[in-house]
């Protein structure tokens, strides 16, 4: 829910879009834009003046006199001073198992037919597998298929025929995702890292167009069960009980080498930012959060001298922090906790569900479901210790041991991989290429006021000779940049 307070007018919406056509002046929010660069945006702003967001787990009292955001719901990861009688890891991947195929169960009511998204990852065959086990028809699987390393499709093609489902693969081409560019980026409203959310705009129309109305997700299990490689940092570094520094060492290595496609975008790459504010608060830095800093180098290096003298000197993550419940919800918990907290406040909420879920589906009218993020579920889970969720190298070990019997041997050895379209830097003969090219290179960047327009074109014309990972790193840097294209064009924002 998207309100916004306008000549004394009160405007409730379930977009920014919607409320620039009732009246509400449409407008760039320098702050939340160098908050969205920093760590992808504050709980309650949005990119536009003036238009803010019930933040997770509140909602909104509105009177004549007043507004009132009330908090109903949180985390509440217990603390590690806190010792609670241990069970069996038996005993809590059965409790897990429970909950989790009586939230894929209840999921299943419709009274048209329910269809699921289907990738080569744990998480969408876990949802697909338990599906499968309470419906006696086949469930329609949809796949979207990428080129090269980016496709699931066998494992994906795989995991349906164990279930007995029916397997629907989408191709998706560059010239697709630049087709489509502006329409997904209109219906996230934000700024985006990878052409991802494009896809997924695609897949949720597909869907639609087979006649569907309903599908369930996998959305939300790496934010409860320390699905990407940063959670696994995370542990290696704060949480690697009797591990010594050369295991530690030799681990992080390991991990580094098996997840090119998350340098960059889950583990830093590069220069970063010191984040001093945030280690002394938390007494740590988020694995994420130095992924996320090492970004927003690059990015500054694009601004224009304006902005950065506005904002470049202010501590960085100050005001997520300041938005937060520090001491009731991060202080005195383990560290892969506070970094999933952290995570799920910020980008669960601000880009993955708009970016890949709720909006992209609601795009075409498409429902999703999305057991992960039942409140059971997610209460079960952050009541498990921090090794039924990181396991040595293995994420999500208590949903991989609960799920065992119903996936592929494939699926159950498999590394967490991050949904990703491949690159556009990577294709320099695609057409979304050509889009990044234009839009950067014409007059709709020169009107943002952020953006210095001659580092940008500078910038541009060094990718060429960059090495994989480098063009991989620099590829969001764009990606921000032509969303940032599109919302000026549609919108018409004013500076």
């Amino acid at each position: 829910m998207f309100y916004a307070l306008h000549d004394d007018t009160l405007f409730l919406a379930s977009g920014a879009k919607a409320l620039f056509a009732a009246g509400v002046p449409a407008r760039w929010d320098a702050e939340s834009v160098a908050q969205a660069v920093e760590f992808g945006g504050h709980q309650l702003r949005t990119l536009f003046e003036g238009v803010f967001q019930v933040p997770p787990g509140h909602y909104l009292i509105a009177t004549d006199k007043h507004l009132q955001l009330v908090p109903y719901w949180d985390f509440n990861y217990p603390r590690v001073a806190d010792h609670t009688p241990q069970r069996s890891d038996a005993e809590y991947v059965a409790e897990f198992r429970q909950v989790l195929e009586e939230a894929v169960r209840l999921r299943l009511r419709a009274d048209v037919p329910v269809a699921c998204y289907l990738s080569g990852g744990l998480d969408s065959c876990a949802v697909l597998g338990l599906a499968a086990k309470h419906r006696p028809d086949p469930i329609r699987a949809f796949t979207l298929s990428f080129e090269g390393e980016y496709d699931e499709e066998p494992q994906a093609r795989e995991m349906a025929a164990k279930a007995g489902d029916e397997f629907i693969p989408i191709p998706i081409r560059q010239d697709d995702l630049a087709d489509h560019f502006a329409d997904a980026i209109m219906q996230s409203e934000t700024l985006c890292l990878n052409a991802h959310g494009v896809a997924k705009y695609l897949l949720s129309r597909t869907v639609r167009d087979a006649g569907f109305k309903v599908v369930m997700t996998g959305e939300g299990s790496d934010e409860i069960l320390g699905g990407y490689a940063h959670f696994r940092r995370d542990m290696l570094l704060y949480n690697a009980d009797g591990q010594d520094s050369g295991t530690v060492t030799t681990l992080l290595k390991e991990l580094e080498q098996n997840n090119p496609v998350s340098r960059g975008l889950l583990l830093a790459h590069g220069e970063s930012l010191p984040l001093v504010g945030v280690k002394r608060v938390l007494g740590f830095l988020p694995s994420w959060m130095e992924a996320f800093a090492a970004r927003s180098v690059k990015v500054r290096s694009l601004l224009t001298e304006s902005f950065l003298r506005d904002f470049s000197a202010r501590e960085p993550y100050y005001a997520l922090l300041s938005g937060l419940d520090v001491n009731g919800q991060l202080i005195g918990r383990s560290a892969v906790h506070q970094s999933l907290y952290l995570w799920s406040k910020t980008m669960l909420r601000g880009y993955i569900l708009a970016m890949l879920g709720d909006r992209m589906e609601m795009a075409h009218s498409i429902e999703g479901r999305v057991p992960f993020l039942d409140h059971h579920v997610v209460e079960t889970i952050r009541s498990q210790p921090v090794r039924l969720k990181i396991r040595g190298m293995t994420e999500k070990y208590v949903l991989r041991e609960a799920v065992r019997d119903l996936i592929t041997d494939t699926v159950y050895r498999r590394q967490k991989h991050p949904f990703m379209s491949p690159p556009a830097t990577l294709n320099p003969n695609a057409k979304l290429h050509d889009l990044v090219q234009d839009r950067l290179r014409g007059r709709t960047l020169a009107a943002i006021p952020f953006f210095d327009q001659k580092k940008v074109v500078s910038l541009l014309d060094r990718i060429g000779s960059m090495d994989e990972s480098a063009r991989v790193a620099n590829d969001q840097i764009l990606m921000i940049l032509t969303s940032a294209c599109i919302l000026q064009e549609r919108f018409q924002l004013a500076a």
